[in-house]
């Protein structure tokens, strides 16, 4: 597979992952898949697993959504937050589903957010096990 340039930028911080041959990322509508001389496109993301494939290895990220900004030469991937497999402290994914598992089931809390913050702990804890 051709390789093709990928970005990840957060509100903190820039990061030039390198030369990829894929990258898969949650859209709002369902999972997609880029690889090189893609067609150009912005895409909404949603929370999920980002997979990146360097150098012929996976890598997982867990994000909690943001936008995909593609060209044929480049992916920039402009996220809310990022978390690489390793980085992601169960424990505290744990403790944060327990919590909004609480927030949940109290009436009069708002459930919106707190389903919100459901599907990002889910998340995160289902990365942290790639």
């Amino acid at each position: 597979m051709s390789p093709f340039q990928l970005e990840i930028v957060t509100p903190t911080k820039l990061l030039d992952e390198g030369q990829v041959e894929y990258v898969r990322c949650p859209g709002l509508d369902g999972s997609f898949g880029v690889m090189a001389s893609h067609r150009e496109a912005i895409i909404a993301l949603g929370v999920g697993e980002i997979k990146v494939t360097q150098n012929g290895k996976d890598h997982f990220l867990a994000t909690s959504g943001g936008f995909a900004e593609i060209t044929r030469e480049k992916v920039e991937l402009l996220l809310e937050t990022y978390e690489r497999t390793e980085e992601i402290d169960t424990s505290r994914a744990e403790n944060a589903l327990q919590r909004a598992e609480e927030r949940i089931k109290a009436k009069g809390m708002d459930t919106i957010s707190n389903k919100a913050a459901l599907e990002r702990a889910v998340n995160r804890l289902r990365v942290s096990k790639r």
